[in-house]
């Protein structure tokens, strides 16, 4: 893990503060229900290198081996749906592909640790593709990617069906922010009361939950 102490220039240029891990358990323990539920969905629209998703990650990816650590499909495919509900903007590259990255580990380290050889490359591969897909390089204020050609941010939502198939549905980050009358983002809201239900900008067919790496030509 970095040092938490960011360099005075990124602090000004790009206001980057990394959260020492004792606050973010402290944070975390206010709504530790929510980070041990396996399909609860956080967004943090500047999460840096991860600090907090790590912990939610390795909250979640427990409550998956409490329940389903016997059986290595069961496991796989809710270990997914748990890396699947977690959702990060930064706004500098290299945090972002180091997000990307400790995530996959942490899942990764838990998965071979269970398994060892049985681990799967496809259930990596599937891993990895949903945190490229839900970790963007992009700016939360202007809600675009960042880089020469910037792209209105498109945010994908996973969710469990039939068994072993996955359903993905993507979401223009615009619209998920952009109704008045909004408390929180819709799409990451599970708490059961009345609210704007935004549309996809596109949707696709279920496909097998180990096959999500290679089901999308992008």
């Amino acid at each position: 893990m970095k040092s938490y102490l960011a360099s005075k220039h990124r602090v000004a240029r790009y206001g980057e503060v990394l959260t020492p891990k004792h606050i973010v358990d402290a944070m975390l323990d206010l709504v530790k229900q929510e980070t041990e539920r396996i399909d609860s969905r956080f967004f943090e629209p500047a999460c840096g290198t991860g600090n907090f998703l790590l912990e939610i990650m390795e909250r979640k990816l427990r409550a998956v081996e409490s329940r389903y650590g016997k059986s290595q499909l069961e496991y796989e495919r809710y270990a997914i749906l748990a890396v699947s509900s977690i959702y990060g903007i930064e706004i500098l590259e290299e945090n972002a592909e180091e997000c990307r990255k400790r995530l996959f580990d942490v899942f990764d380290s838990a998965y071979t640790r269970l398994f060892n050889s049985k681990a799967k490359e496809q259930c990596q591969e599937a891993v990895r593709y949903i945190l490229k897909r839900n970790i963007v390089h992009g700016d939360a204020l202007t809600l675009k990617t960042v880089g020469e050609n910037p792209q209105p941010i498109v945010f994908s939502e996973w969710s469990l069906v039939n068994g072993s198939m996955i359903k993905r549905r993507d979401f223009a980050f615009h619209g998920l922010v952009s109704h008045g009358s909004r408390r929180e983002l819709p799409l990451f809201s599970d708490l059961g009361e009345e609210a704007f239900v935004p549309e996809p900008i596109k949707d696709y067919p279920p496909v097998h939950f180990l096959e999500v790496a290679h089901a999308y030509h992008e």
